[in-house]
């Protein structure tokens, strides 16, 4: 492609992200595949945790536990279906079957005489949908570009994520009153079933305008990708590499936990509707800056600086922002180190997560990866949610006094970071060692 035959809106495009002309189409689609995904998701969201309200918080702590158990039996049975599946069907059925599932769900809730029971599972669902369903894009993005094109594209790409993020909630926001909150699961179907195309048509991109067909393919890969339907676990306890992303997410995840209990403690004295307003508006603070972050500032850390600097940026960010929390535990510190450490991770830490997964093999990639991404992070919130509790129940350490153990996980998460972002540039150092 010449310049001449360069639109302006793509020159535009191709100075602000550092995209290449034959680039853009790929991009500008899985923009638009992550959109519809993420906007999907944040119509059920809320449908989900209107739900809780009408439980004990014992009920809730046991949906999230199970939660954790549902999630190691759908990425199990996911990896039987990347093992038999042909490959140019996996994604797509992988959204196909959770666009049926919700619809079920919908017919469940118009039948069912009593529906605790429906609306119990219909939250744990959503739940396990809410990590794998972005997991799974992502292993297909990492499928899609190559290992010197992620550090580039991958943060545009995120920024699909934010902007579906602020589009979706704005549905039920504005209409759930008149169309009610079931009717918004049949829309949330609609939108996933919508992304099926969109695979067929990023799949054809990836041979007429990226030429990545030989980049994460041998030519006995291109059916099945066969394997043992369980050798995600085993891969990932067996890898070094894998076992330090997953130390990476427990970490994040010690973190997210801190920060989400210490602000809801803090917010316990504050009115429901207060809460809400408090809540909303950090939501927004975060999509409008993950989107600002993601679309100007991300793909030019990992291209300059690295993807070690990269990974660290953030945990050292939270390490200052804890200490500051540890000084003076009130709302508004608290709240400004959500809105730091949610925008950071959705534009800069997940974005450079995601790069980690372009230097290993398919089979890894579809079957160890949402190991890491679902039953790590499920497993993480479910321990840490305990240890959280265990620290201010169990041992009656002050707020200040989390913060500061809060502040230590965040070192050792930005090391985490650093070493996994050196072995990403210098694979051959582990094997040399």
């Amino acid at each position: 492609m010449t310049n001449s035959d360069v639109s302006p809106a793509a020159r535009l495009l191709e100075k602000a992200v550092n995209i290449e002309p034959q680039e853009i189409r790929a991009t500008l689609t899985s923009f638009a595949f992550v959109f519809t995904l993420m906007a999907a998701y944040y119509i059920l969201r809320p449908v989900r945790d209107a739900m809780a309200s009408d439980w004990t918080d014992a009920e809730v702590s046991w949906l999230w536990t199970f939660t954790f158990f549902f999630s190691a039996i759908a990425v199990s049975l996911y990896g039987g279906a990347v093992s038999r599946v042909r490959f140019q069907r996996l994604v797509p059925s992988v959204y196909g079957f959770f666009a049926t599932s919700f619809l079920l769900f919908y017919f469940g809730t118009q039948v069912a005489g009593d529906r605790v029971l429906v609306d119990k599972a219909f939250y744990v669902w959503i739940s396990v949908f809410s990590l794998f369903h972005i997991s799974v894009f992502w292993s297909f993005m990492a499928d899609l570009f190559s290992k010197t094109q992620a550090p580039r594209l991958f943060g545009f790409i995120g920024a699909g994520a934010s902007t579906g993020a602020l589009v979706g909630p704005a549905i039920p926001a504005f209409f759930s009153g008149a169309i009610g909150t079931d009717n918004l699961i049949l829309i949330a179907t609609l939108l996933l079933l919508a992304t099926i195309p969109i695979i067929g048509l990023l799949q054809n991109l990836k041979t007429s305008d990226l030429h990545n067909e030989g980049v994460h393919v041998s030519s006995n890969d291109l059916e099945f990708i066969g394997g043992n339907p369980l050798s995600g676990f085993v891969d990932f306890v067996k890898n070094p590499y894998l076992l330090g992303i997953g130390l990476f997410i427990l970490l994040y995840t010690s973190i997210s936990s801190f920060v989400y209990f210490e602000l809801k403690n803090l917010l316990a004295d504050y009115s429901r509707a207060e809460r809400s307003q408090i809540w909303a508006s950090m939501d927004l603070a975060v999509n409008s800056l993950t989107l600002l972050i993601a679309l100007f500032v991300t793909g030019r850390i990992a291209s300059r600086y690295g993807l070690p600097l990269t990974l660290a940026s953030v945990p050292v960010l939270i390490v200052g922002g804890l200490l500051l929390v540890a000084a003076a535990p009130v709302v508004s510190v608290v709240v400004g180190l959500q809105i730091v450490r949610r925008a950071g991770n959705y534009a800069i830490t997940r974005p450079g997560r995601e790069m980690l997964f372009t230097a290993v093999d398919r089979e890894t990639r579809f079957k160890a990866k949402p190991v890491i991404d679902i039953v790590v992070y499920r497993g993480g919130d479910m321990l840490n949610a305990w240890a959280f509790t265990a620290l201010t129940t169990g041992l009656g350490l002050s707020l200040a006094a989390v913060a500061v153990v809060g502040a230590a996980i965040a070192a050792l998460w930005a090391g985490v970071g650093i070493y996994l972002g050196r072995q990403f540039a210098n694979p051959a150092e582990e094997s040399s060692q």
